[in-house]
């Protein structure tokens, strides 16, 4: 006799179950790069989105990666910092959603980026400013593989998860002083740059690309219940065997 069927879950459930996780980590001590990864992988798994990234503001008022879904999308965020154009930094410049949903169309609007989009394969994409007590703190970038519009309840969804990515900055920056929130801010934004050059380091080491190594370095960072933070710059300060990467982690009990 055959098991019984086990249904899919429905969307409805799906972002339930999204928020959830997401809210779930927002508790003391948690790391806010792991925690905007995550939700930057379930905008991919919600939306009609390939790719998906987040700029975040630092203490001078200027953009930096926070996170990203994918290497690719690491990629597209800092072709758009290093050229200072595109949509991530039209968003946080105006505190409007931008959106464009051919951009074979958009060459005039963003001369240099909308090529490189076009050709690592994106056709559409939306932006949205993210807020904190009426601040434009950063952006979230949405990348598509087809160009048109998003649904109109993906659009809504969209806006809620930018949303949710305010509330963990909002939450990693709790203190009410300005001056203390934009310390914080400032210790996530020099995380990141412990944390990639961790990954480069276990790249080299394993001969593995970047995102398979950033992979390695999150699964220990859990498994082991290390903030990942903390695990990358034990890796940079040369305080880890990079062999232990090359292998199955273990599993906490």
């Amino acid at each position: 006799m055959s098991s019984p069927r086990v249904s899919e879950p429905t969307r409805e459930t799906q972002i339930v179950r999204t928020i959830v996780a997401l809210t779930d980590t927002l508790v003391d001590d948690f790391d806010i790069i792991d925690s905007l990864t995550a939700l930057t992988a379930r905008c991919v798994e919600l939306l009609d989105t390939a790719a998906t990234g987040i700029l975040l503001a630092d203490a001078d008022g200027h953009l930096r990666l926070i996170a990203a879904s994918s290497e690719q999308a690491r990629l597209l965020e800092l072709f758009q910092l290093q050229y200072d154009e595109g949509p991530c930094l039209e968003a946080f410049a105006t505190g409007q959603a931008v959106v464009e949903t051919d951009l074979r169309s958009a060459l005039e609007r963003w001369p240099r980026f909308t090529p490189y989009a076009v050709g690592a394969g994106y056709d559409s994409v939306y932006a949205m400013p993210l807020r904190v007590r009426g601040n434009v703190i950063g952006a979230l970038n949405l990348f598509r593989s087809d160009s048109g519009p998003l649904a109109d309840g993906d659009i809504d969804l969209a806006r809620a998860l930018a949303d949710l990515a305010s509330i963990t900055i909002l939450q990693a920056a709790a203190a009410t002083q300005a001056q203390l929130r934009d310390e914080q801010l400032q210790y996530a934004l020099d995380s990141r740059i412990i944390i990639e050059q961790a990954k480069g380091m276990v790249a080299e080491h394993a001969h593995i690309d970047v995102a398979t190594a950033f992979e390695r370095i999150r699964t220990r960072a859990r498994n082991t219940n290390t903030k990942l933070t903390d695990l990358a710059a034990h890796i940079v300060e040369g305080q880890l065997d990079l062999d232990t990467l090359t292998a199955p982690p273990p599993r906490k009990h």
